[in-house]
Parts: structure tokens; sequence; C-alpha cells
């Protein structure tokens, strides 16, 4: 078994904007792609930006345990982290991780309506890389 540790997977992962978000919807597991906005000095958050009107914050609302997927297909690596996540309102927070790409969903940056982050805690991960496998100890 490969060991990996959670600043190796931040270096992977820095590499890697898009992830497949998966929660618990009405009883499935729906999965949605979602971009790390360039926030990537992992060590065990993850923050993405949505809607409190879109499904994925209703999902969290009812049920926090969450699923991040990233891919390198082209290198052969996968990471899955496995995690609680909650939906954060506090404008200074999500300061905190905002970039200006960001604008193109929502247009009024973080004074947007309805505007929330999902902040991901990390409480597994898993990696693939090539023909090795391992998971990241975390101090949680």
């Amino acid at each position: 078994m490969a060991e990996k540790t959670l600043n190796d997977i931040s270096e992977i992962v820095s590499d890697m904007d898009i992830c497949m978000l998966s929660s618990i919807s009405k009883g499935e597991i729906i999965s949605r792609p979602m971009s790390n906005n360039g926030d990537v000095e992992y060590d065990g958050n993850s923050y993405f930006f949505t809607s409190e009107e879109t499904e994925i914050a209703r999902d969290i609302s009812t049920n926090p345990q969450v699923n991040l997927a990233f891919s390198d297909t082209d290198n052969q690596v996968y990471i899955s982290v496995s995690g609680i996540a909650k939906l954060v309102s506090d404008k200074s927070k999500m300061e905190e991780h905002w970039v200006d790409e960001l604008e193109q969903w929502f247009e009024d940056g973080i004074d947007t309506p309805g505007i929330v982050m999902i902040h991901v805690d990390a409480k597994k991960i898993k990696y693939w890389d090539n023909d090795k496998e391992g998971e990241v100890k975390l101090e949680n």
C-alpha cells in the first residue's frame, strides 16, 4: 500500500479543477460536477459555492454525508474524499474562499441573494495512483 500525506494529496488536487460531489438525494446517490475554484491548499477542507435553492443545498441540509471524487486519467490518479458538509452563509467566511471567476454564476459576488458556500470536512481520503492505493490518515 502506498503512503501519501495530506500534503501529497494537496499537490495532486491542485491540478484537478473539477470533482464530482456526491450527496444523498431522496434516497439515491446523486453526483454533480463542482469546481474547487483554485482553492487547493488542501488541509482536509473543501469549499464550493452554490445557491441555497439548489438541490445540493437541500440534500446537505437533510443529510450532510458527501463524497468528492477527483480524477486525473492522464496520470491514472484517483482520489475519493468522504466527509461531512455544511452550508455556510457567513460572508466573511465566503470572502476567504472567493475568486473572481465565480462572478459568472454569482454576479453580485458574495452579496448575491441566496449564495451559500459548501464546506466539506474530510473524514476519510482514499487514493489510487497507478497500481498503488492507500488511505491518508486524518486527525479528525
